[in-house]
């Protein structure tokens, strides 16, 4: 029996990933006159990788490693007009539409009548609960979670603060990594709907194999699970 359903939020309720590749390919063009595309880039994921201990994950990180990569490419040089630039690429994310994925409400209409639902995400408190109400989807859900990490004791901290077992506790997520694995790890389960764009910061290796783990094509195919027929 599930208790607890967690879904994760960005890139598995609603995409957002796609926002951050647009936002990639926009920035390499800004500082073209520093180096190629991929060189700029490699840039900017090692300083966002370094910065995560010091700003967590969301838009609001990403654009201080997105200054702070652009003044190391550019010896400091950087003109004010392209930070200015750099500044509107992020205030520009943080206003992008939130589009529910295909199936999401029917999935969550049909859980929702008979199962507690709650979301479990990492980023910016003020972005994620934005997003969470401009895309209709809160009405679903009893509580939303940021964490700063999703590691085997945040989601343990989670299950112990219900009252709950890790084996009455699912977790639908796009990433492997940070939503499925650290769940099996404590003895929960979990369903992996994968989405068109991964994070580098979020991929595995090696593939999971697992007995409480559903790989799933989509999101209508969670409603095929044991638990719900």
């Amino acid at each position: 029996m599930i208790d607890l359903i967690a879904f994760d939020a960005d890139d598995t309720l609603w995409g957002n990933e796609n926002y951050f590749y647009q936002t990639q390919n926009e920035y390499a063009q800004i500082l073209s006159d520093y180096g190629c595309k991929e060189a700029v880039l490699e840039r900017l994921h090692s300083t966002e990788i370094k910065n995560l201990k010091l700003y967590g994950y969301g838009v609001k990180s990403y654009t201080l490693s997105m200054i702070e990569a652009a003044l190391s490419l550019s010896f400091r040089e950087v003109p004010g007009e392209l930070v200015g630039k750099i500044l509107a690429l992020g205030a520009k994310m943080l206003t992008e539409p939130v589009q529910p994925m295909n199936h999401v409400q029917q999935v969550l209409e049909q859980l929702s009548q008979n199962h507690d639902l709650i979301t479990i995400t990492k980023g910016d408190l003020l972005d994620q609960n934005r997003k969470m109400k401009k895309s209709g989807l809160a009405k679903y859900f009893s509580d939303v979670i940021v964490v700063s990490e999703k590691d085997d004791a945040a989601y343990q901290q989670i299950i112990d603060g219900r009252q709950i077992k890790a084996e009455n506790f699912l977790m639908i997520g796009n990433s492997m990594k940070s939503d499925i694995l650290p769940v099996l790890n404590i003895g929960g389960f979990g369903a992996h709907v994968p989405y068109e764009f991964t994070w580098e910061h979020e991929k595995l290796a090696d593939p999971v194999q697992h007995e409480n783990l559903f790989e799933l094509k989509d999101m209508r195919e969670i409603l095929d699970l044991k638990f719900f027929n």
